[in-house]
């Protein structure tokens, strides 16, 4: 009897797995629980805690550390070789066995399985409230919640490397509303930039100067002519959803690249007159690009 109930349950589940999947698609959601290796890849935690056990909120378990990709954003099961182990311990809940407790790491007040994805799967599907739980903590300083995408999660890690920045440094020397990155890393990268400029300009003065001079000086020095460049050549326009920032911090990579590759030094702006050719040759590579830029954002959402 445990054993029809739990393949009935399978099948349920399976099925809402497959309708939220077409919904999320038609809505450019991804359908996929969050990657913990993903996340965490963007987040980079500093440390860790063992919590021991903890019983833990259901509902805010969000991703998974290996099988992101068998269950559906709300833990449904998305594949049928997953019907056989999900049964198995639907069975044994339906009949009061008493299972071992998941385990999970926790990051931000939300939870990624790290074992025990059908426990949870199963238990969503029928609305259990509470789980228990080997909690490993993991500090952050990005908030999570329920539902977030990875390019929401993107989106709050440059916002927060902004406001480090800013609250770091005081950057009113800067135009601040001009330089707006859209990829993480992008904000310590200009710090970066910012005292490899700095060290340069040392070399010609008798005493050390400050951050601020450096950034002003690479600033008018360094960013805007890049920046000017760009605007000549339109390249915003090849280049769909960057900013000028962005483009800046591509073509610096870029520049680094041609130097290296042809062994001689070319400047700044014959880089960005050298891309914008390239981009102008070849009409396909555009389109490739365009084509590119909007599958990803739906992949990534």
């Amino acid at each position: 009897m445990h054993n029809d109930t739990a393949a009935d349950d399978f099948s349920r589940a399976k099925n809402k797995a497959r309708m939220q999947t077409i919904l999320n698609t038609l809505t450019w959601r991804n359908p996929d629980l969050l990657s913990f290796y993903e996340v965490t890849s963007l987040i980079k935690p500093k440390s860790e805690t063992y919590l021991g056990m903890r019983t833990i909120p259901v509902d805010r378990i969000i991703g998974s550390e290996g099988r992101y990709h068998d269950f559906s954003a709300a833990f449904f099961p998305k594949r049928e070789l997953l019907r056989n182990r999900w049964e198995s311990i639907d069975s044994a809940m339906i009949g009061d066995v008493i299972l071992p407790p998941i385990s999970v790491y926790s990051l931000g007040g939300y939870y990624f399985v790290r074992d025990g994805n059908h426990r949870v799967s199963v238990a969503k599907s029928k609305g259990v409230e509470f789980i228990d739980a080997e909690v490993v903590e993991l500090d952050s300083q990005i908030p999570l919640r329920a539902g977030m995408t990875m390019k929401e999660l993107r989106e709050a890690v440059v916002a927060y490397e902004r406001k480090d920045f800013i609250d770091q440094y005081k950057p009113d020397y800067l135009p601040m509303d001009e330089i707006s990155f859209t990829v993480p890393g992008a904000y310590p990268e200009m710090v970066n930039h910012i005292l490899v400029h700095k060290y340069y300009v040392n070399q010609e003065y008798p005493y050390e100067i400050s951050f601020e001079e450096a950034a002003k000086s690479w600033y008018a020095n360094v960013y805007f002519p890049i920046v000017n460049e760009i605007r000549k050549q339109h390249l915003l326009a090849a280049f769909p959803g960057q900013t000028e920032a962005d483009m800046y911090m591509w073509i610096v990579r870029k520049w680094d690249e041609y130097k290296r590759i042809e062994n001689k030094n070319i400047t700044a702006a014959e880089a960005v007159r050298r891309i914008g050719r390239e981009s102008r040759r070849n009409p396909f590579t555009r389109l490739a690009r365009y084509i590119r830029y909007y599958l990803l954002r739906f992949l990534k959402r």
